[in-house]
C-alpha cells in the first residue's frame, strides 16, 4: 500500500516535542495512521456518555485501503463529517478510536509502536490489526435503528 502522506521532510520525532497546535499542516497530517476508524459510526449512550464503535461505516469510506474516498471535499458530501484541528480536538477526542495518535498526544500519551511514523512503514498499522480494514459494512445498508447490532469492541 503506498503511503498518502509523505514522511520525508518531517521534524525527527516531532510528536515528542511539538505541541499539537504548533504543528505544520504536514506534520498533522502524518499523525494519522491511517486506520479509519474515526469513519466508523459511534453510537454514544445519553446516560452514561459511553461511545461504542460499530462496523459501520460512513458512505465515503474505503474498505480496502481505509482511507476517505472524496478527502478533499468530505464536508460537502457529508455535512456531519468532524474536520479535526489542534483547536478542535478537545472537544472531539472522547469519541475518537482510543488507538488515535490525535487523541493520544491530546491526553499527553505516547504514540503505540506499531504507528507509522515509528515503524516507517503505512502497512504496519494493518499488520498490528487495528485498522478498520476488511470489517466494515457501508451505513446506508443498515437501518439506524439497527445500528447497536454492529457494534464491535476496542481496539479493532
Amino acid at each position: 500500500m503506498k503511503d498518502p502522506i509523505p514522511r520525508d521532510n518531517l521534524r525527527p520525532r516531532y510528536w515528542e516535542s511539538v505541541k499539537l497546535r504548533d504543528m505544520t499542516p504536514r506534520e498533522w497530517e502524518a499523525l494519522c495512521d491511517g486506520c479509519g476508524k474515526c469513519c466508523l459510526n459511534k453510537l454514544e449512550d445519553p446516560d452514561t456518555g459511553e461511545v461504542s464503535l460499530t462496523r459501520l461505516a460512513c458512505r465515503l469510506f474505503d474498505d480496502e485501503t481505509c482511507r476517505c474516498g472524496n478527502y478533499e471535499i468530505r464536508k460537502s458530501i457529508v455535512p456531519e463529517c468532524v474536520i479535526l484541528t489542534a483547536r478542535t480536538i478537545g472537544e472531539h477526542a472522547y469519541w475518537m478510536p482510543s488507538t488515535c495518535a490525535y487523541r493520544l498526544l491530546h491526553e499527553g500519551k505516547p504514540l503505540p509502536a506499531w504507528h507509522p511514523l515509528l515503524t516507517g512503514r503505512a502497512d504496519s498499522v494493518f499488520e498490528a490489526n487495528v485498522s478498520a480494514q476488511g470489517i466494515t459494512i457501508p451505513e446506508y445498508e443498515v437501518p439506524e435503528e439497527d445500528w447497536e447490532d454492529y457494534i464491535i469492541e476496542e481496539p479493532v
